[in-house]
């Protein structure tokens, strides 16, 4: 099952909640869908289907697993306006990679530190600067170098606290692509402080093009690409990830809830960034990441003036 938000053409600022047809390359009105399996409420969001979904075992999942047979208002992938696939209410992101902290730790003649190794560690970003697919990214007049980050986002399906590694998965209502756009220059600084980041990743989070259920990925052994202005620049595979999610979420969960539609980031896969590469987006670019099994989530830099 995938779960998107979008607006219609000619509707901005109204969200839909709709199910992804590939197949027929439409989004299905969720609603309507929902309703015609026996479940009504007076409104949906997306991570109200989410929720519902991973409560019951991905039992939803099951029960549209062939959207041909519903009745339901459908409109044209390519003429809808890409919404984030979710309403966060949290976002952490971890740096869950050693291919990718071995690099840039090294960039700077330092070592991995010892607790990389011992526990998953993460910052909060900011959820209200979520984008979707498609939607521009307006570069921020702070920074003279923006990076990209190529990211899987594993988001949380049901509430809980003090859970172990081994019932987590459970707790996992899907998989989106996820950029977590960095302004390198002042996130540098601000490291130098000992706090952050903060300016340096807070004005922008690209998450989608959809939330895709876990009956639907492998977690496990994904391909990660990322194009910028259609040439490859990064290629790796969450597979080589060394903290998984259902580690995440045990450690994240410890004394602490997590609730639906909370954003767990993979961090950056092994030379996944333009940092690692030496490689810096320029005004105009267009990134394209793809993670296998999900699909492309594409945003093009816009600098005001240029």
């Amino acid at each position: 099952m995938k779960v998107l938000r979008f607006e219609l053409p000619g509707s901005p600022g109204e969200a839909r909640i709709g199910f992804v047809d590939l197949a027929a390359n439409t989004a299905v009105d969720a609603p309507t869908v929902l309703a015609q399996v026996g479940i009504n409420r007076p409104s949906w969001r997306a991570v109200d289907i989410v929720e519902y979904n991973t409560e019951s075992g991905g039992a939803l999942s099951r029960e549209l697993a062939n959207l041909d047979k519903f009745d339901a208002l459908r409109c044209p992938l390519d003429q809808i306006t890409y919404l984030a696939c979710i309403e966060a209410g949290s976002l952490r992101d971890f740096i869950a990679f050693e291919q990718h902290i071995k690099t840039v730790r090294a960039k700077r003649g330092a070592e991995v530190p010892p607790a990389w190794y011992e526990m998953p560690v993460y910052y909060k970003g900011n959820y209200r600067t979520l984008l979707g697919h498609e939607q521009q990214l307006t570069w921020p007049r702070f920074t003279e170098q923006l990076d990209y980050e190529l990211e899987l986002a594993c988001i949380v399906g049901m509430a809980g606290i003090d859970i172990e590694e081994d019932q987590a998965a459970g707790y996992i209502g899907g998989y989106a692509v996820m950029n977590d756009w960095s302004a390198r220059d002042i996130q540098a600084r601000e490291g130098s402080v000992g706090l952050g980041p903060a300016k340096g990743k807070d004005f922008g989070t690209s998450v989608g093009p959809w939330l895709v259920t876990p009956d639907e990925f492998n977690p496990n052994d994904a391909r990660m690409t990322a194009r910028i202005n259609g040439e490859l620049w990064s290629d790796g595979n969450i597979g080589t990830i060394h903290w998984s999610f259902p580690k995440m979420i045990a450690h994240v969960s410890m004394d602490e809830r997590i609730y639906p539609g909370d954003i767990l980031g993979s961090g950056t896969v092994g030379g996944g960034c333009g940092l690692e590469l030496e490689r810096w987006l320029q005004p105009g670019d267009v990134v394209e990441l793809e993670v296998d099994g999900i699909g492309v989530l594409r945003n093009q830099v816009v600098r005001p003036g240029y």
